[in-house]
């Protein structure tokens, strides 16, 4: 039996692969647009736009873009896991993520892909080392 575990935030999701209670690193997904600034996203720039007279102000609302890049990313992990899914490679899913975005990635997840989550964690471990993370979920067992 092989579980996935994914490790992830709104710009990064890493992907572990266990078997026999090993586990190793099987892809690193990266959305770098996530770790931009809002604005710079938007206007290629500063974040500002001129006012006319010299002025420069904000433009928009950054959480909408930092929102719209969110769940951008959390469909592209939700499709990588569909495919995964669907090519047998796993049988069982965790997922440990940031809150804010596991919540956005568990309603992109395809239903037959949702039934294989044995688990959840609300905390970003995408920066933990492969070694904390082997440590953390060696000896986990549902």
């Amino acid at each position: 039996m092989v579980t996935y575990i994914v490790a992830a935030d709104a710009a990064r999701a890493r992907v572990f692969a266990r078997t026999a209670g090993k586990i190793t690193e099987v892809e690193s997904l990266v959305h770098p647009e996530s770790r931009q600034h809002t604005g710079d996203l938007r206007t290629g720039g500063k974040g500002e736009s001129s006012g006319g007279h010299g002025s420069l102000h904000q433009t928009g609302d950054d959480g909408a873009t930092s929102d719209k890049h969110q769940a951008f990313f959390a469909k592209e992990v939700a499709q990588y896991l569909k495919q995964a899914a669907n090519g047998g490679k796993f049988d069982e899913l965790i997922i440990a993520a940031a809150p804010s975005f596991l919540g956005v990635l568990r309603d992109k997840l395809d239903k037959s892909v949702a039934k294989l989550v044995i688990e959840t964690l609300d905390k970003d471990l995408s920066h933990e080392s492969a070694d904390q993370i082997k440590a953390r979920f060696t000896g986990f067992r549902h």
